[in-house]
């Protein structure tokens, strides 16, 4: 570990998240990494266990057990898929990950993931997560496409870490969402937390959420449903589609929030059910795309940008939607 096995949490700290206090002051390995070592009982607060969650307080006394070793997990094995590399040097990388692929191995999915293909791409990825997840700053789900940031070394991940806990990385996606939007643009204000009817789901909570944020810009509006522009400002679980879901104007094609099936030609297409299971037939999953991602090099301290253009599956909803 990068830094004090006992650290002093400073007078002048605002509440924040044990988690993502840490990532902060440099511990060098993933947030995923330190929840394990929370729950395990290897990072405790004045002596005592605690969770992620717990919000640090001046004068608390942080203390990590150095004699913690890694979690014993087997490193995925490198397999030969296609990857797209839109960016990379000896610190990072940005591909951009096609809809259909989940990031890296877990229940259900120990192969064909974006790990996979990394480690059949690079010899050289971060190790700073625990061992599953070697380079993996961030997520997205399954079947939304996009550009994600890859770590090559422990401490391009630590310094990258820190800056989206501090929420210093540009994400803009595009998305196709039921519906016309009552504003132009517009901001989502409304916490996110796990779904008390389905663990599997998140929803806008005002008990168990916490804070989340999205900005949305109309980039072309059709007959019954609007093309957007979306900025997080944070990056909460499905954060994109709940909150969409919230506003009454769910993603084209969401079969988990309310935006596939006839339960979105009821809802949301009532007078053009015809013209919706047309629109539904040309995209078989959510029609969200991580299109611009942005950030400081972790070494340079240039900053860097970068974008990627709609898959052909959303180009395509586009022309039927112009075509309705």
């Amino acid at each position: 570990m990068a830094i004090p096995s006992d650290i002093t949490v400073s007078s002048q700290q605002k509440p924040i998240r044990l988690d993502r206090y840490l990532i902060c002051q440099g511990l060098n390995i993933s947030r995923n990494r330190i929840q394990n070592l929370i729950q395990s009982g290897n990072i405790t607060v004045n002596g005592r266990r605690a969770v992620p969650s717990y919000l640090v307080r001046p004068g608390d006394q942080v203390h990590l057990r150095q004699e913690a070793g890694p979690l014993k997990r087997s490193r995925p094995k490198a397999e030969d898929i296609p990857l797209e590399v839109i960016f990379e040097d000896r610190d990072l990388m940005v591909v951009n990950k096609p809809a259909g692929m989940v990031v890296h191995p877990a229940a259900g999915n120990y192969s064909g993931t974006l790990v996979n293909a990394l480690l059949h791409h690079s010899n050289q990825l971060s190790d700073a997560g625990d061992g599953q997840r070697p380079g993996i700053l961030h997520r997205l789900d399954k079947d939304t496409s996009g550009l994600l940031l890859v770590a090559k070394s422990d401490q391009a991940h630590a310094v990258l870490a820190r800056q989206m806990g501090a929420r210093q990385i540009t994400r803009r996606y595009q998305a196709l969402a039921w519906g016309l939007m009552e504003e132009p643009e517009g901001t989502i204000n409304a916490p996110i937390g796990r779904s008390a009817f389905d663990r599997k789901k998140m929803d806008v909570s005002a008990i168990r959420g916490r804070d989340a944020v999205t900005n949305y810009r109309v980039l072309g509006e059709y007959r019954i449903a609007s093309h957007l522009e979306l900025k997080l400002e944070t990056g909460r679980t499905h954060q994109i589609r709940v909150h969409l879901k919230h506003l009454g104007h769910p993603i084209v094609g969401d079969a988990a929030y309310g935006g596939a099936g006839k339960q979105a030609i009821t809802n949301f297409a009532r007078r053009d059910s015809k013209a919706a299971e047309k629109i539904l037939s040309t995209i078989g999953r959510q029609a969200l795309h991580a299109a611009v991602l942005g950030f400081v090099h972790p070494v340079t301290g240039k900053y860097l940008e970068f974008a990627a253009p709609l898959p052909d599956d959303m180009q395509g909803l586009i022309k039927t939607l112009k075509a309705l």
